[in-house]
């Protein structure tokens, strides 16, 4: 264990972990917590990037402290008060808060926003990322949701859409970013499908369940990413593909389609595929343009120049992405592999870099790295 390393990272691990918002003296204890996991953890499983490892089990012990203190707190503010005698009952209130942050009085963006923030616990730059905005836009526009509100009764709860909406971010977070709350996203989706009779809600729960099928085949044994194409689909969750699979049909079945049922659609098709090369893409590229009817979504209209590229071509594929802005999140690096599929190998090399260099988290940055030198190595040759 080489503690100079340690010492040396300490600060900027530090100064992580207090510009997403943690206080000075909880974010040293934090890091703390993280160096002593280290000690312990490193010897038998040295991670490939140190920093990255520090920041995101220093995050994941200053979550943990501060919900024990909030629970503490709360316990504290209870100890005065007489409980009636006899076992009582249990109570989650998540999904109301969620619900009663989704207030009327704001526009649905901003109620998805204050709500992450606020419930889902996400951090300003995380909610900014979701929303494809510069991180100030959207603190202004959470300072904005929370001036609206600050006036107003809680009685009037928000709509359904804006819940889902905070849903799927908060698990699409969860499933590629740096906190894990993909299963409390699935947890309270399974409330609200329980508690009403709504096509989009068991469509983003199929969803969420499809896509957390796969998690484990998500990552190689060192922390590294593993693409789709290339997942042991042995390891993927076939009770949940199952269960995902039940609930999307019954969900089309009513012919009410939105997209969240759309997207499940697609996320079924992959887990129906018993390998890479029988995956149905012109099935997926029909489905991608009844969701992007549906959203009107760039994002979606990137990911459908992806399965064009398989379904027509990778030529075919680049003249689709060639109608989008290429600003676009991982707008590089779709046009990456598009031209590696198409052997244009320089290109591709180094749109792979350009990729990297935008890419959202660590995991992401080393894949596209590891893409970009593999294709330098084979023009060496």
């Amino acid at each position: 264990m080489d503690e100079a390393l340690l010492r040396s990272l300490t600060p900027g691990v530090l100064g992580v972990l207090v510009r997403r918002g943690a206080d000075f003296a909880a974010a040293e204890d934090a890091v703390q917590d993280a160096l002593v996991e280290a000690v312990r953890v490193w010897p038998d499983e040295p991670p490939r990037d140190v920093k990255g490892w520090l920041v995101t089990v220093a995050w994941r012990k200053f979550l943990d402290a501060t919900r024990a203190d909030a629970a503490r707190r709360r316990r504290e503010d209870r100890v005065d008060e007489e409980p009636p005698p006899g076992p009582a009952p249990g109570t989650d209130d998540t999904l109301q808060l969620y619900f009663l942050c989704a207030h009327p009085s704001l526009t649905p963006s901003s109620a998805v926003a204050l709500t992450l923030r606020a419930v889902g616990g996400l951090t300003t730059r995380q909610i900014a990322q979701a929303y494809l905005v510069p991180e100030a836009t959207m603190a202004q526009r959470i300072s904005r949701a929370k001036r609206t509100v600050s006036g107003v009764r809680f009685d009037q709860p928000g709509d359904v859409a804006t819940v889902l909406r905070v849903l799927y971010l908060v698990f699409n977070e969860g499933y590629s970013g740096d906190v894990d709350l993909s299963a409390e996203a699935i947890r309270l989706t399974r409330q609200l499908a329980a508690a009403i009779d709504h096509p989009e809600v068991a469509g983003l729960l199929a969803l969420m369940l499809l896509h957390h099928a796969r998690r484990a085949a998500r990552t190689a044994p060192d922390g590294g990413l593993v693409p789709l194409a290339e997942q042991d689909r042995s390891r993927w969750d076939t009770k949940a593909i199952a269960e995902g699979v039940g609930i999307l049909q019954a969900a089309l079945a009513r012919d009410r389609l939105g997209e969240f049922q759309a997207q499940a659609a697609i996320a079924a098709l992959h887990a129906d595929a018993p390998t890479v090369e029988e995956t149905d893409w012109v099935q997926i590229v029909e489905w991608y343009d009844e969701l992007a009817r549906l959203t009107d979504s760039p994002v979606v209209r990137l990911n459908r120049a992806v399965a064009v590229g398989e379904a027509d071509g990778p030529r075919a594929g680049l003249a689709a992405l060639a109608a989008l802005d290429d600003a676009l999140p991982r707008y590089a690096a779709v046009a990456a592999y598009l031209h590696e599929r198409d052997g244009d190998l320089t290109t591709a090399a180094h749109l792979y870099t350009e990729a990297a260099h935008k890419a959202p988290n660590i995991a992401e940055r080393d894949y596209l790295t590891r893409q970009a030198a593999r294709l330098n190595t084979r023009r060496d040759h």
